[in-house]
């Protein structure tokens, strides 16, 4: 099973993709773990990686694609994969559709969780509110304007993947504002039939 999803930050997509991958066994592929890891490995593309984030520049398209295809050949991978945080914007989903091609793959599906941003700001505002509660550390990005700007960027880059993926018939939306468990359930019916 070969998957991606999408959806704002604070979608609830990370949730998700773990309760697939315990129930699949397949992991789930983070663009910035896979960059780590190639730059730990010292991998030709990993140490590429390295010379570009040292000189404190963004990584490719070009060098994130070659990782992606690298981490798919990993034999953990067999069985398939969640795709978290890529692909981020129309360029990179033509580059992952020729990466499948030609390891004569293709992915099952694409799940969009459609959420109510205001909502989500007030779920990020909960968040914090009970990690202070429990003595927790919260994170830096974790504030009403950071996450506007994360929100407004995921508008202007990756939203358009929608309209993409809807253009290849791979595209199922789900509402993500339901319950964790009613989101789940969702997921399972459109995996069974995809």
């Amino acid at each position: 099973m070969r998957l991606i999803f999408l959806g704002p930050p604070g979608a609830g997509k990370g949730t998700q993709a773990k309760l697939l991958t315990e129930k699949y066994g397949i992991p789930q592929l983070s663009t910035g773990d896979m960059l780590r890891a190639a730059v730990a490995a010292g991998t030709d593309v990993g140490k590429r990686a390295k010379a570009v984030m040292d000189a404190g520049q963004l990584v490719s398209d070009a060098i994130v694609n070659e990782i992606v295809s690298d981490r798919i050949d990993s034999a953990d991978c067999a069985k398939g994969f969640i795709l978290d945080g890529y692909p981020r914007t129309v360029p990179q989903a033509e580059a992952l559709d020729r990466i499948l091609a030609g390891k004569s793959l293709a992915l099952d599906a694409v799940i969009e969780l459609k959420v109510d941003e205001v909502a989500l700001v007030k779920r990020m505002e909960n968040r914090v509110a009970e990690t202070v509660a429990a003595g927790g550390t919260v994170r830096s990005d974790d504030n009403p304007e950071a996450f506007k700007r994360r929100l407004a960027e995921y508008r202007e880059k990756t939203a358009p993947l929608s309209s993409y993926y809807a253009s290849t018939g791979k595209l199922q939306t789900v509402d993500g504002m339901a319950n964790v468990g009613t989101v789940t359930a969702e997921i399972a019916g459109i995996l069974e039939n995809a």
